[in-house]
């Protein structure tokens, strides 16, 4: 199975030059570390940054420089920082191409539950609720079960819902998946050393399967 740094850099492989990206709260902040240096690209956030850069260096640490998940970051060169009702227009308004957030679940119609977790860790929906309705391609970011191994990809979600019928793709520690438009999770890589048998058990929703998948090609490990 992979680890969030390689899920990370599974989602990286997706991006394309002069791209606009937001990146939501855990998994996803990591893919700023993996995105090919040949790429241009410019990473936002709502809490009002366009031009977030890599995790900084212990001796590089600007505690004023914090994305929306409170972590201190790095920013590129041409960067700029604003009112977060700026960093919403810019995604109301259709600016944003690719926004990955994690997720606690995902129905296989491509809805979304996101924000709502028993630790108060985060206290609302928040920026993901004008990302997952924006003209954004959603990709999500995720573990494919839960600690107790119920699965994250069902039938419907159990969650508040976040968003419906969002979803385009899921990348989780076993694999990747697209939302199909008449409903389903359709199989499109495996992760290095998992079975079809080992995904099909841990997904409760409708799993698609066609032809011969693919086995991702190994990543660092992290």
């Amino acid at each position: 199975m992979l680890s969030k740094t390689q899920i990370a850099q599974r989602i990286a492989k997706e991006i394309k030059n002069g791209q606009y990206i937001n990146l939501g709260i855990g998994i996803p902040t990591l893919v700023a570390n993996h995105i090919p240096d040949h790429l241009q690209v410019v990473l936002q956030s709502e809490n009002g940054l366009l031009g977030i850069g890599p995790f900084p260096k212990s001796d590089n640490t600007d505690p004023d420089l914090v994305n929306a998940g409170k972590e201190t970051i790095t920013m590129v060169k041409g960067s700029s920082v604003f009112d977060s009702a700026e960093a919403f227009a810019m995604i109301r308004g259709g600016h944003i191409d690719i926004a990955i957030l994690g997720a606690l679940e995902v129905s296989e119609n491509g809805d979304i539950s996101n924000w709502k977790i028993s630790s108060g860790l985060i206290k609302g929906v928040g920026g993901a609720l004008d990302l997952v309705a924006s003209e954004a391609r959603l990709f999500v970011a995720m573990h494919h079960c839960h600690k107790d191994g119920s699965s994250k990809l069902l039938k419907d979600c159990k969650l508040p819902i976040t968003g419906v019928k969002c979803v385009h793709k899921i990348f989780t520690d076993l694999g990747v998946f697209s939302i199909l438009p008449e409903g389903g999770f359709k199989l499109l890589e495996r992760a290095p050393g998992v079975t079809l048998e080992e995904i099909k058990s841990k997904t409760e929703g409708k799993l698609v399967i066609k032809g011969e998948i693919p086995e991702m090609e190994s990543f660092d490990l992290g």
